[in-house]
């Protein structure tokens, strides 16, 4: 008698590789609009009038709905009761929505006359479209991270999460060389022209979510067929009291308040790169924001290349320490006030690359490690509001310490008399966040030693 083992579709390689591409997809289009206005902040001060403090305000905004409406914890919530379906085009239909209200403000000619609550009236519907955004991007995020875990548990788990961090830094990579040049597209400067490409982009994004809908439900049916006799008392339903399981988990809260502290010294200076770029090293506004966006581009090689690393070597946490180690290092060498080369800059840009690498490929596989996958959803959602703090707090941070603390003069640009700063200090902050960083990635290290979570071991169970 010949048995047929029926196999899940996750067993093929092409169908979850080609589900990874799709979501990847989604999200390097979100990732685009998150960092498209960055290398405007120059033109944003010369045509619109904003403040660094203003723009310091306006890229906080990005976690307001998230941590005080405590949106993106009932994000995580949602996808562990209802699932990733329609968790993913909620979350996707956010950034369509933020994003259209995003740029109907920036173009808007007759809203810089008003303020609402303080703020000029354009700033302030800027502000609410991207804080709408950041709700459906960071959703996006944890159901594009669950759907990862779901299709390559037990496989290429770390390499998957590299690619998916990988195609996100496209989409910094593009925003950071390319708005420029579109908001000059056509003689005339229009700081509103990127937002209308990224609206567009965001668009198909929705319309590929969709479609890896139709590959996720024949993979449920898949999954289905292959487990019908023991899946029932396998998993059991996501309860309200999972949350506290959670918290109570001392490696989880390692790994979130790493991640808080690594990403606070790395996306909020993307946000203010270029702007260093002229500064502090002389480059042209036109081109400043080429040299950040070769981090985004080491990370399109070096996250999946170190993510294959974890899933056949493992050292997960020693991965961590060294990426962390690198960050103190790119900041200290950025705050010097002698090291001003533009050559200078792009090395530094370089290596900061590197240990941008380094964590994520280590940090997010990890995860799953420590939380069971029913949970998985919540964990991250938790995770990622604890990173919003730093993404919310840095940000206006910076720019309320630029403002403050770190004009040296004024100059012309675009026919428009601006500051000059000195980027000093903030670098500082900067470095001081990579520290603290070390220090919990050692702790983590140490908890994993202590529990066997098997941070240190491979991915791939052979």
């Amino acid at each position: 008698m010949v048995t047929t083992i029926k196999r899940s579709l996750r067993d093929s390689a092409a169908a979850r590789w080609t589900a990874l591409f799709i979501v990847s997809f989604t999200m390097m289009c979100g990732y685009f609009l998150s960092d498209v206005m960055s290398p405007l902040a120059g033109m944003l001060e010369s045509q619109l009038g904003w403040s660094r403090a203003d723009y310091g305000t306006y890229t906080s905004s990005y976690g307001w709905f998230n941590v005080f409406l405590f949106m993106l914890i009932f994000g995580g919530i949602i996808l562990d009761k209802l699932g990733i379906r329609i968790t993913g085009f909620g979350a996707t239909v956010f950034m369509v929505v933020g994003t259209a209200i995003k740029y109907w403000a920036v173009a808007s000619t007759t809203l810089s006359s008003d303020v609402i609550l303080g703020l000029n009236a354009q700033l302030f519907w800027a502000c609410i479209g991207f804080a709408i955004f950041a709700v459906g991007v960071e959703v996006a995020g944890i159901t594009v991270s669950k759907i990862i875990v779901k299709w390559f548990k037990g496989k290429e788990l770390a390499t998957a999460m590299g690619m998916q961090v990988a195609m996100a830094r496209i989409g910094t990579a593009i925003a950071l060389g390319f708005s420029v040049p579109i908001a000059r597209a056509t003689g005339i400067i229009d700081v509103s022209r990127p937002l209308l490409v990224a609206l567009i982009a965001l668009c198909i994004g929705l319309i590929v979510f969709i479609v890896y809908n139709l590959l996720d439900i024949k993979l449920d049916k898949s999954e289905a067929t292959a487990n019908e006799l023991n899946e029932a008392d396998e998993e059991e339903d996501f309860k309200l009291s999972d949350i506290g399981k959670i918290l109570n988990n001392k490696g989880w809260w390692y790994i979130a308040i790493l991640c808080v502290l690594f990403y606070s010294a790395v996306f909020p200076f993307l946000k203010y790169a270029t702007d260093l770029m002229v500064n502090k090293f002389g480059v042209d506004q036109n081109v400043a924001g080429m040299i950040p966006m070769l981090l985004p581009f080491g990370n399109i090689l070096l996250t999946p290349l170190f993510g294959g690393i974890y899933d056949k070597k493992g050292k997960g946490a020693t991965i961590m320490i060294i990426g962390s180690i690198l960050l103190i290092l790119v900041h200290g060498l950025f705050s010097i006030p002698g090291l001003n080369s533009w050559i200078t800059a792009m090395i530094l840009v370089v290596v900061l690359g590197i240990a941008f690498s380094l964590v994520p490929s280590a940090m997010w596989p990890s995860v799953p490690k420590i939380i069971p996958e029913k949970r998985l959803g919540t964990a991250y959602s938790l995770i990622f509001w604890v990173q919003n703090w730093g993404l919310m707090g840095v940000p206006l941070l910076i720019g309320w310490v630029l403002e403050k603390y770190c004009v040296t003069g004024q100059t012309i640009r675009d026919g428009m008399t601006v500051n000059t700063y000195d980027y000093k200090l903030p670098m500082m902050i900067f470095a001081g966040f990579g520290v603290l960083a070390l220090i919990f990635a050692f702790l983590l290290k140490a908890e994993d030693k202590k529990k066997g979570y098997g941070l240190e071991l491979p991915n791939i169970q052979r």
